[in-house]
């Protein structure tokens, strides 16, 4: 007889949404299942935007196997990836809020960095997104030449440049502002703006533009 209280067995009877973040995570695991999810939950401050940061090393070291702890990351990487999906219907880019909201779904939880451009038309929409590098942040780690070379076979009128800060700390480096200087100069070059750089974290975002350091979104059109 099936135990009505099982996660999988409350999954496919009552729905997702009748399992707590235990239960849910807990089907992840294979033995002592709902123990492991708990163990795993305690690890992240049972807060789910911080097991999404936790690498497959963090989660491990809570009590789990390797493939298990596998399971969870890839979970958490499919979550994030149909957050980003939604987030590019209709987009239309106003200024740095609106440029954080579509971003921060797709790096504002990282544990390590990433760096994004996206390339926008004369009405501000959106034409693609796309990541450029990821690990670190100096001014070598951005081939300036395929940006430019990108953004001519999308034809794109303007660009916004995004990182994420996985510290949480929104001020920006010299090499931020050293690339930031590079790009702009490129842009301006081949009559295709840089109107923001952003530095986007899990809670917050830094914008060069709203700081006075670009022209105003307002004002690049």
């Amino acid at each position: 007889m099936k135990n009505p209280d099982d996660p999988r067995t409350k999954m496919r009877e009552r729905g997702l949404g009748s399992l707590s973040d235990p239960e849910l995570l807990s089907i992840f695991f294979r033995k002592n299942a709902l123990q492991s999810a708990k163990k795993v939950l305690s690890g992240a401050d049972h807060n789910l935007n911080a097991l999404a940061r936790m690498s497959i090393h963090d989660i491990i070291n809570c009590g789990v196997s390797e493939s298990e702890a596998v399971y969870v990351v890839m979970g958490m990487e499919l979550g994030r990836r149909r957050n980003f999906q939604q987030a590019i219907e209709n987009v239309q880019i106003k200024g740095s809020k609106s440029a954080a909201d579509y971003i921060r779904p797709m790096i504002g939880d990282l544990f390590h960095e990433e760096f994004w451009v996206i390339y926008l038309n004369r009405r501000n929409q959106l034409l693609t997104s796309k990541k450029l590098s990821m690990g670190g942040m100096t001014g070598t780690v951005i081939d300036v030449r395929l940006v430019i070379k990108s953004a001519l076979e999308e034809h794109a009128t303007s660009m916004i440049f995004c990182h994420n800060h996985p510290s949480g700390n929104l001020e920006p480096s010299d090499a931020d502002k050293k690339v930031t200087r590079q790009l702009k100069e490129a842009g301006a070059v081949m009559e295709i703006p840089v109107i923001d750089h952003l530095i986007v974290t899990q809670y917050g975002y830094f914008s060069f533009a709203d700081e006075g350091r670009l022209k105003p979104f307002s004002e690049s059109q």
